[in-house]
């Protein structure tokens, strides 16, 4: 039977057909494809994303490419079991593969979900506030972020083939960014079966993805100060990327990160009757064999009190005797392979390491009792040292990439956060407590070490994530030895593929680039009320003045019967009289409820709801006899992505301005509605709907 070759995807064709270098399965040892032998032609492959990617991405804007992103990961849902096929050659279980495809198509929709909540129509993000510059108003300055005009190179590891090339694609591509992906070589087959699935989808702008088998070749010499370099893996890789001469010369940004030798702490207050203990054995052991071990945030280091070291061992040791070892496809497998012989040959080297100077509790090798025929895979049984003088253990240097893991006893607290921060910077690291004051102690002077800390306790068992699952939402890197990067955290992850720029000029000049209305900036007021236009027939700036109002007692007698708020400042004279207000006011709330009145058009029209009230400030107080007014602007508008069973809408912001009768601010705040578009058959106005 032949050996599939695996192809480069550049310029938007399957590059290679020459069979190159074996790859083996981690279950049996068998070639089960090669890499292409053809050189590829990296200046065509950055030519490409630049004249053809590029342009192509930004004919759509962030809710357009968010749209994008949830159809993809949708389709990638559908054919998951292509996936998971191929999966099982890396040595993974179900559940190990489950992370790998479903988390990567989750962090899919994920940013759709970013994209399509927090980032505007266009492609321009203004980063507000914006800063007044000058006394009248006339010049004023703000941030816009914009995408960068370049390309992002993406060189990922062995260990998630799916996920580590998508957690990186969503955030870049909503940025409008096109992407080289470069995978591990020893997994690549699996990655290159996704963005087969990708390509074929149809989804994909033309230059927006590409994809490199094999060697990078000059590829990074090719990049210029626009461009991007993230990169998953070792330490020691990272350093010489880091470094290399033309990335220095032309300040291309580079993100790592890389493997770290993550702790779990277990608190001192913690015994072996706690629901606690058993939480911290449970975590480490998963840790251990998830994925074998082969994860950039597995815990390599369990730092417990000196007077539980040896229950914990026990109790640890007795877990990992009962993990299953063999091929993932056998009913009772629980732990799979190393993803390579390769691997397999470098965790060994490194457990002799560890040894020195460490008690070995188990493992250490092939386990024992695998079937017949898989000698020629790469396993390697769970494998627990004891540190007992724990900072002399080589487990804070030296990091076995595979089931391998130290434990390392500590007298005080502050003995164990320091023993933490030994490991000179991590990727996460866990606290397992039952008491808040440990909490409280223990993160604030550890959080400097280490890019995220995981608090473990009864409460938050139940739902927790897990030590070693880095989400969409949170940053996922780590200072020092972790690489010094970040990565995802929500909107933060597409931000570092856009160019944040600083901008001067009128508030009319800000609001044109922005698009947004900015205080102070023209406005158009017409006769018929902004309320009464189709989400397509807004501009920005439109605006409405209203009619004023005069608050009475009544009013905030009526407003407290209604609210049920009798607060002393709305209601009792003589302590109203002694505060810094000197009077009694109207309720924060009735001003709002007021401003509303005066600016609502009550008749059906284009405005369905308002969901939202964002930026509330009350300026001044307004009190008995005090002459209110509105103006309502409209501020920004962000097209939805169509519904099934909904009309075509999208939502404004409305900038609104409460002011007293000496022209003060009163009260300030954004309301958001969302407003229908115009119906395709009509063509007439809605002021009569």
């Amino acid at each position: 039977m032949t050996t599939p070759t695996l192809q480069s995807l550049i310029a938007d064709r399957w590059v290679g057909h020459t069979a190159g270098t074996a790859l083996h399965s981690a279950i049996d040892g068998h070639a089960v494809f090669h890499t292409h032998a053809e050189s590829l032609d990296f200046a065509e492959a950055v030519s490409h994303a630049r004249r053809v990617g590029l342009p192509n991405l930004l004919k759509l804007d962030f809710q357009a490419r968010a749209a994008r992103l949830k159809a993809l990961a949708a389709y990638l849902m559908e054919h998951k079991e292509k996936l998971y096929a191929i999966s099982a050659l890396t040595g993974a279980t179900r559940a190990d593969s489950w992370i790998d495809i479903e988390g990567g198509s989750g962090t899919l929709f994920a940013y759709a979900g970013v994209g399509a909540g927090e980032l505007p129509s266009g492609n321009v993000v203004h980063e507000g506030p914006v800063v007044p510059l000058g006394k009248k108003g006339t010049f004023a300055g703000t941030h816009i972020l914009v995408p960068r005009g370049g390309v992002a190179v993406h060189i990922n590891a062995f260990n998630f083939p799916v996920w580590g090339l998508l957690e990186k694609f969503a955030p870049c591509f909503l940025a409008g960014m096109p992407c080289i992906g470069k995978p591990a070589t020893a997994t690549s087959y699996l990655t290159e079966a996704c963005v087969r699935l990708m390509h074929e989808s149809g989804l994909l702008p033309p230059g927006a993805l590409q994809l490199v088998i094999g060697g990078t070749g000059d590829l990074l010499d090719r990049l210029e100060g626009q461009d991007v370099v993230t990169f998953t893996g070792s330490a020691d890789t990272a350093a010489r990327l880091r470094a290399h001469p033309n990335l220095i010369a032309r300040s291309v940004p580079f993100n790592a990160e890389a493997d770290s030798l993550n702790a779990a702490i277990l608190a001192p207050e913690v015994t072996p009757d706690d629901e606690e203990f058993d939480l911290f054995v449970k975590e480490v052991a998963r840790e251990m064999t998830v994925k074998a071990g082969q994860k950039c945030t597995a815990i390599r280091r369990a730092i417990v009190p000196r007077a539980q070291l040896d229950a914990v061992a026990q109790a640890l040791s007795a877990r990992l005797a009962k993990v299953v070892v063999g091929d993932p496809a056998v009913e009772g497998v629980r732990m799979g392979a190393l993803a390579s012989r390769a691997q397999q040959a470098d965790v060994a080297e490194r457990v002799a390491a560890l040894a020195q100077g460490a008690e070995r509790v188990c493992g250490g090798g092939v386990p024992q009792g695998l079937a017949a025929g898989l000698s020629g895979g790469a396993f390697f049984a769970p494998t627990l040292f004891i540190a007992r003088d724990a900072a002399g253990s080589a487990a804070h240097d030296v990091e076995a990439f595979g089931p391998v893991g130290t434990l390392m006893a500590y007298d005080d607290l502050d003995e164990a956060i320091a023993l933490a921060a030994r490991g000179k910077g991590s990727l996460v690291s866990s606290l397992v407590t039952r008491d808040p004051a440990v909490a409280a102690r223990v993160v604030p002077a550890a959080a400097a070490w280490h890019g995220r800390i995981h608090i473990l306790d009864r409460e938050s068992a139940g739902e927790s994530t897990g030590h070693g699952s880095p989400l969409p939402m949170l940053k996922h890197g780590g200072p020092g030895r972790a690489g010094g990067g970040e990565e995802l955290g929500g909107i933060r992850a597409v931000t570092h593929y856009l160019q944040r720029t600083a901008i001067q000029g009128s508030p009319t000049m800000l609001a044109a680039v922005t698009g947004e209305y900015v205080r102070g900036a023209r406005v158009q007021e017409e006769a018929l009320h902004p309320f009464r236009k189709w989400f397509d027939e807004l501009n920005i700036g439109d605006s409405l003045l209203t009619h004023r109002r005069t608050v009475s007692e009544a009013d905030i007698v009526a407003f407290g019967g209604i609210s049920g708020d009798y607060f002393y400042m709305h209601f009792d004279e003589v302590a109203a009289k002694d505060s810094p207000f000197g009077k009694r006011i109207a309720h924060g709330y009735f001003v709002l409820s007021a401003a509303a009145g005066l600016f609502v058009s009550p008749a059906q029209g284009p405005v369905l709801a308002n969901y939202g009230l964002d930026t509330l400030r009350f300026d001044k107080p307004v009190g008995i006899g005090d002459t209110i007014r509105a103006r309502l602007t409209c501020k920004r508008k962000t097209e939805k992505a169509p519904r099934k069973g909904q009309p075509p809408q999208g939502v404004v912001a409305w900038d609104v301005q409460v002011t007293n009768q000496n022209e003060e601010l009163v009260a300030s705040y954004d309301i958001l509605t969302i407003v229908l578009k115009r119906p395709a058959d009509d063509a007439g106005a809605p002021a009569a709907l």
